[in-house]
């Protein structure tokens, strides 16, 4: 049996606009989830906190549980991905999955998943801005400023053929992973630290579950941050229909950049961690004002202190790759909802695409006004770019996108295994077995970020922001099924298209 996807109407499909097919390959595919994930940000960022206040010197191991269970989701996830090609990656899935009522309740709170990382990284693309300039040529700049410069780049860049942004997207990723790469090699030429690569103080799986040995520290927030540091890789899907063979382009490119990144955090949070000693790294994590040594010492001892200012000037590019990588992101969902004619006002402005570049260029340039809105609300509120914009809306958005991979693993299940779609694809553990595990690990890791909230936002834990974040969540989940449940009663026709319009370059495939 096949999938049951719905044709709409002859109307339908003329008004419906089309991304550049062909566009992309699996390189650039790979460039722009992994940028997603943000290397440089998520390891001096993340596993400082991880090691200081989470699982200790077992911070790598808890990123090697993730790698494992992320691991788990993707395999499922890339499964359904040689079926079902569509931009509104998870909205689709789950929309085929598990019905369009859930379908499209996902899709709502995966758009302001990604509409608000791109403020959040903004937040901390300025915070990075105005360190650099403050160290290097002792020059203060209002955080506002670099704020709205990232954000007019990020609009100009994606109103072009994707090709560009992968291209500078490209350009900013090996950078950063290069210099990552240095300091974690030179530790391992080294035979470590001064108890050399200490493998069972660091990497044992059972430790990722121990918390570090100090007050108040908690082995859930480790795992959270650890999970936290690949939010994005799902982002391969959103990019099937402008790639060269997304059958086989999609599912390659999620395998290798979850695994990919898994290993490469894995083995430079392990020789970080090394190369001060299990105990001295935790420490060193403790204080934020020598938080990022764990990663400046090892570069700056072997290398010169020029290699620190490299560094200090690759985390604000490679903030700037993720905020923009999650800019397309934002763009591609607010197009994919809007493109499916369930407003006809809606499917003319948002479901557009350039006539010339086939980007979709009015959602990108709504996507700049909402984030425009809300960098001018924090500052406006006299927010800190780091604390509050930075921390607020990534512990927002990943609450969100973390509910919505859980439903999009068990609809992997439910395509294959209860609707009986492309019989010759089921298998008891690509299809069940692994995406049943994964989406497990990912509940849990919901539960981890609910029971640690306080400790992830920090001294932004008392604003109204964070108060309101899970009623956000449940309250745009609501609001989605509602709008769906509302055509399924009063227009039906519509109601049918929810996550399944078909055509040439957003088929199901057999």
């Amino acid at each position: 049996m096949t999938d049951q996807a719905v044709t709409p109407p002859d109307s339908a499909n003329r008004d419906v606009q089309k991304l550049k097919r062909n566009a992309i390959g699996t390189i650039a595919v790979i460039f722009m989830a992994v940028a997603t994930a943000a290397p440089i940000t998520a390891m001096v960022g993340n596993v400082p906190i991880a090691v200081g206040f989470g699982n200790g010197s077992h911070a790598p191991a808890g990123y090697l549980v993730a790698t494992i269970v992320l691991g788990l989701f993707a395999i499922g996830y890339a499964t359904m991905a040689k079926h079902i090609t569509a931009t509104g990656a998870f909205y689709g899935f789950i929309s085929h999955g598990l019905g369009r009522v859930i379908g499209m309740a996902s899709g709502v709170i995966i758009t302001m998943a990604y509409i608000v990382f791109e403020g959040s990284l903004i937040g901390i693309f300025s915070f990075f801005f105005q360190d650099l300039f403050a160290s290097q040529f002792n020059i203060h700049i209002h955080w506002l400023i670099p704020a709205l410069l990232m954000l007019a780049l990020n609009c100009v860049l994606t109103f072009f053929d994707v090709n560009l942004a992968a291209k500078v997207l490209g350009v900013f990723l090996v950078t950063e992973i290069i210099m990552l790469s240095l300091g974690a090699l030179a530790v391992l030429f080294k035979g470590g630290g001064p108890e050399g690569f200490a493998i069972g103080d660091i990497l044992n799986p059972i430790g990722a579950f121990s918390p570090a040995a100090v007050a108040g520290a908690s082995a859930g927030l480790g795992l959270f941050f650890a999970f936290w540091s690949w939010v994005g890789f799902e982002s391969t899907a959103m990019y099937g229909e402008e790639s060269k063979d997304p059958k086989r382009i999609i599912p390659r490119a999620t395998m290798i950049s979850v695994l990919g990144v898994g290993i490469f955090y894995v083995f430079v949070s392990w020789m970080a961690v090394a190369y001060a000693g299990p105990k001295k790294a935790v420490e060193i994590a403790q204080d934020p004002a020598t938080a990022g040594n764990l990663f400046f010492i090892p570069v700056g001892a072997t290398y010169g202190e020029w290699s620190v200012t490299m560094f200090h000037i690759l985390l604000v590019t490679g903030s700037f790759a993720c905020g923009m990588a999650f800019h397309q992101c934002a763009s591609r969902y607010l197009y994919a909802m809007g493109r499916e004619g369930l407003s006809k006002g809606l499917q003319k402005t948002l479901g557009a695409t350039h006539p010339e570049h086939g980007s979709p260029y009015i959602a990108s340039f709504v996507q700049t006004g909402i984030t425009l809105v809300l960098i001018l609300a924090f500052f406006f509120a006299g927010m800190d770019p780091y604390v509050h914009l930075y921390g607020l809306l990534a512990i927002l958005g990943t609450m969100a996108i973390m509910i919505v991979q859980s439903l999009c693993a068990f609809s992997v299940i439910a395509y294959f295994h209860f609707h009986k779609n492309h019989p010759s694809s089921a298998h008891w553990f690509k299809t069940f077995l692994a995406p049943l595990l994964g989406g497990i690990g990912m509940l849990y890791v919901v539960v981890l970020l609910w029971q640690h909230k306080d400790a992830a936002a920090g001294a932004a834990s008392g604003t109204l922001l964070f108060k309101l974040t899970p009623w956000i969540v449940v309250g745009l989940f609501a609001l989605g099924a509602a709008m769906a449940l509302y055509f399924k009663f009063r227009d039906p026709a519509r109601y049918e298209l929810i996550g399944r319009i078909v055509y040439e370059d957003a088929e199901v495939r057999d």
